[in-house]
């Protein structure tokens, strides 16, 4: 049986949606800092011993409540992916030009894209390495690419001016995102 105040603090971890620390806890609670500990010890062990998919976990931030880890495959397949426009151009420059060279990106995307590779990396979508015949890293799309977008196989690309390579890279940008926001309707 869990207690009332162990309750409420999983109640006041669930609506804050971040990690709170021990006085923020007990100010919420309005209770001491001693009783929120004897809670959180509580509630991390009823999780602990329960069949769920959600923990309370100590992070550096404080305590949460969150998904278990098992299940962030789940969150990914589930939660789309937010990107601005310019990410998602970015990702388009380098799916159409895949593997292509970061000081590449850079001429066809601008300075922008230096912002953007970091997030595509992080968000799987791009893998980056270190060209060994330059001193740029190479970048291409990842499976999770392809699975995310629902695309099988990339339109190749020609030899172009950076120009019309930009005019191409716009058209079909348009037409993928066309594409995505009538699937979803």
């Amino acid at each position: 049986m869990i207690t009332a105040t162990a309750t409420k603090i999983e109640a006041i971890l669930y609506l804050k949606g971040k990690p709170l620390s021990l006085g923020e806890i007990a100010e919420y609670a309005a209770c001491d800092r001693a009783t929120v500990e004897e809670g959180i010890i509580e509630l991390i062990d009823n999780y602990a011993h329960r069949d769920s998919a959600l923990e309370v976990v100590e992070t550096p931030a404080g305590y949460s409540l969150q998904l278990r880890s098992d299940f962030h495959d789940l969150v990914q397949t589930l939660i789309p992916v937010e990107l601005g426009l310019g990410a998602l151009r970015t990702l388009a420059a380098i799916a159409l030009n895949s593997p292509i060279l970061q000081s590449d990106l850079i001429d066809l995307r601008g300075s922008g894209a230096y912002q953007h590779v970091p997030e595509l990396v992080e968000l799987g979508f791009v893998r980056k390495r270190r060209d060994n015949d330059s001193r740029s890293y190479s970048l291409q799309v990842t499976p999770k690419f392809h699975q995310y977008f629902q695309i099988e196989q990339l339109p190749q690309t020609f030899s172009n001016s950076p120009k019309e390579e930009q005019l191409e890279l716009d058209l079909t940008l348009k037409e993928e995102l066309e594409a995505v926001a009538s699937a979803e309707c």
